[in-house]
C-alpha cells in the first residue's frame, strides 16, 4: 500500500479542521449580490453595487475601484522592507557606493575586483547598465523569483535585508516614500517598524552576562543592573532618529506650506523592533531599551514609538530555541511598563518549515505570556494545541491578527484556502490587511485588498469592516469612537445623534475627538467613507 504524500495529508487534515470549526458558524447561505446591495441604502448601496461589478470584471477593474477606497491603517510595515529597490539604487549612486556584481549587493568603496560604481546603474556618468540594474532589483525583492532546489521563497525574502546597505541617513526619504504611496491609496495612518540604535545596550548586556540556566533568570535584577550601567543612555538616540526622519519627511512633502503634498495627511507612528535572533542577554537589553524608549515617548506626548515587536525569521534556531524565554522577558517587562503596547510576530510558520512541535504554541504564548494586543501573521493557528479554544480566546480578548497575504504566499507558500484568513473571520477574531514588506513583495495595500476580495469572495461591507478593524486596533492614545470593541454600529455618546463622519461634528463630539486621538482617526475614516461613497 502506498502512503499519501505529506502535503496531501496536511491538506486533508486542514480541510477537516476547517469544516469542523467553521461550518456551525456559516450555516446560513451567502446572500446573492443583488440582495446584499439592498441591505444598505443610498450612496453606500451604489458603492457596493459598483464594487460587485468591478469584482466580476477581475483584478484590474477591482484595483481601479479600490485604489481610492479608504483603507484606514496599515499596522504591519517594516520600513526597510517597504522601500522599493529602485530607491536604494538611486541612493547608493548618490552616496558613491559600489555594487558587488556577483553577490548583487551594495558594498563600500573603493570599487575593486567584482564591484562597480553604483552610478553605473543610474546613468549619472554614462548610459545605465540595464542588465545589472534588473538583476539587482531581482536580488532585492521577490520580482521574477522562481524557487530552485535548496533555495526557497523564504530564503530569497529574508536574504534581501542584508543586501540593501544604504546609510540610515536616508530614513526620512524612506518614510516619505511610504507615506506618499499610502496617500495615493487613501490611507491615513501607518505604524512603521524600525530598529533604533542599541549597540551600547548590547555591550552592557554582555558585560553582565546571562545565567547558564535560563530557568533561574532574575529579570528584575537583570533590569536593575542594566539601568545602573546606563542602558537609558540610548533612549534619546532612538527618539532622535524618529524625530529626524519625521522632520526630513515633512520637509520633502512641504508640509505646512501652500505646496504641501497629500502625504502630509498620512499620520505615522512607530513600532520598536527587537531582534529576536540575538543571544538572550542582548535580546533582554534591547527589549528593556525599547520599553524605556516607548515609555519616554508616551510621557513626552510626542509622536514616535507607540509599541514593541520582535522581528527576524521565527523559524531560525535561536528564535525557536528561545521563544518561550523571550515571551517571559516580555511578560516581566509588561508588569513594569503596563502602558506600553505590544504586537508580536507569532505563527509565521507552516508545516515542514519546523518540526510539528514548533507549530503548537507560539500564538498562544504570544497572547498569554507576551500580552500581545495584536498578532502578526498567525498563519499556523490551526496547528496550535486546542486551536478551537485559542480562536475563542483571541475573539474574546479582541486580539487582532495582522493579515499579510502576499508575504505569507512568498515566504511560506500559504495562500487561498490554505490560509487561515477565513478561519479567523468565521470565529469572529478581528483581522485587518497589511503589507508587511511591500518593497520586497512588490505590492501595495490596494493589491492586498484586491487579493482578499477575489480569493475569499468578500463584499463591500467586508472591505469596510477590514478598514475599520485596522483603525480600531491602532495604538493611538485615547478612547475608541465606538462603544463596543469591533462592533462599528454605535458611536460614543458624545457623537451620538448625528451622522458619524460629518464634515462638521457638533460641539460635544468635536471636544471628544480633540481629547482622543484614536477616536479622531476613526472619525476621519468615516468621513472618508462618506466622501468616497458620494461619488456613486
Amino acid at each position: 500500500m502506498r502512503f499519501l504524500p505529506q502535503r496531501l495529508i496536511v491538506r486533508v487534515v486542514s480541510a477537516l479542521f476547517l469544516f469542523a470549526v467553521v461550518q456551525p458558524m456559516t450555516a446560513q447561505p451567502a446572500r446573492p449580490a443583488a440582495k446584499r446591495a439592498q441591505a444598505s441604502t443610498g450612496s453606500e448601496a451604489r458603492a457596493a453595487h459598483a464594487f460587485e461589478e468591478a469584482a466580476r470584471s477581475g483584478s484590474p477593474a477591482l484595483y481601479a475601484f479600490l485604489l481610492s477606497f479608504p483603507k484606514g491603517a496599515d499596522l504591519h510595515v517594516h520600513l526597510s522592507g517597504a522601500v522599493y529597490a529602485e530607491t536604494f539604487i538611486r541612493e547608493a549612486a548618490e552616496d558613491g557606493l559600489c555594487v558587488d556584481t556577483i553577490g548583487l549587493r551594495f558594498v563600500h568603496p573603493p570599487c575593486a575586483d567584482n564591484t562597480v560604481p553604483a552610478t553605473r546603474l543610474t546613468g549619472m556618468l554614462a548610459p545605465a547598465d540595464q542588465d545589472l540594474y534588473d538583476r539587482l532589483i531581482d536580488s532585492f525583492s521577490m520580482r521574477s523569483f522562481v524557487p530552485t532546489p535548496g533555495y526557497s521563497g523564504h530564503d530569497q525574502f529574508f536574504s534581501t535585508f542584508g543586501k540593501f546597505g544604504v546609510d540610515k541617513s536616508h530614513t526620512g526619504e524612506w518614510v516619505d516614500e511610504v507615506a506618499s504611496r499610502a496617500a495615493t491609496q487613501n490611507q491615513q495612518y501607518l505604524e512603521l517598524m524600525q530598529t533604533p540604535p542599541f549597540s551600547h545596550a548590547a555591550v552592557l548586556s554582555r558585560q553582565i552576562g546571562w545565567p547558564a540556566n535560563s530557568e533561574n533568570v532574575d529579570f528584575a535584577a537583570m533590569r536593575q543592573a542594566l539601568l545602573d550601567r546606563g542602558v537609558r543612555d540610548e533612549v534619546k538616540a532612538g527618539m532622535d532618529d524618529v524625530q529626524s526622519a519625521e522632520a526630513k519627511r515633512k520637509q520633502l512633502e512641504h508640509c505646512g506650506t501652500a505646496q504641501a503634498q497629500p502625504a502630509c495627511s498620512v499620520e505615522i507612528r512607530y513600532i520598536y523592533q527587537v531582534l529576536r535572533a540575538n543571544p538572550p542577554e542582548v535580546v533582554f537589553a534591547q527589549t528593556l531599551l525599547g520599553f524605556e524608549t516607548i515609555s519616554q515617548t508616551m510621557q513626552d506626548g510626542e509622536p514616535g514609538f507607540l509599541g514593541i515587536n520582535f522581528v527576524q525569521p521565527e523559524d531560525g534556531y535561536v528564535s525557536m530555541h528561545d521563544y518561550t524565554l523571550e515571551m517571559k522577558m516580555v511578560d516581566y517587562l509588561h508588569s513594569v511598563y503596563p502602558r506600553v503596547h505590544i504586537t508580536l510576530h507569532a505563527g509565521e510558520l507552516a508545516p515542514g518549515l519546523v518540526p510539528p512541535e514548533g507549530l503548537r504554541f507560539h500564538i498562544r504564548q504570544a497572547v498569554e505570556l507576551g500580552h500581545a494586543e495584536r498578532i502578526g501573521h498567525g498563519v499556523d493557528i490551526s496547528y496550535e494545541d486546542d486551536a478551537p479554544a485559542l480562536l475563542k480566546e483571541l475573539a474574546a480578548r479582541h486580539v487582532m491578527v495582522e493579515i499579510n497575504l502576499s508575504s505569507n504566499d512568498g515566504i511560506l507558500g500559504v495562500k487561498g484556502s490554505d490560509h487561515p484568513f477565513p478561519l479567523y473571520r468565521a470565529n469572529h477574531v478581528p483581522v485587518a490587511l497589511s503589507t508587511d514588506d511591500e518593497g520586497v513583495s512588490r505590492i501595495d495595500l490596494t493589491h492586498e485588498y484586491v487579493r482578499a476580495a477575489l480569493d475569499y469572495h468578500l463584499t463591500y461591507a467586508d472591505m469596510k469592516q477590514l478598514a475599520r478593524t485596522g483603525m480600531e486596533h491602532n495604538f493611538l492614545p485615547g478612547k475608541s469612537l465606538w462603544t463596543e470593541p469591533d462592533k462599528f454600529t454605535t458611536s460614543a455618546p458624545e457623537c451620538r445623534g448625528e451622522a458619524v463622519g460629518a464634515e462638521k461634528p457638533a460641539a460635544a463630539c468635536t471636544k471628544f475627538l480633540q481629547a482622543n486621538q484614536k477616536a479622531a482617526a476613526q472619525y476621519e475614516l468615516e468621513r472618508r467613507f462618506r466622501a468616497f461613497e458620494a461619488k456613486f
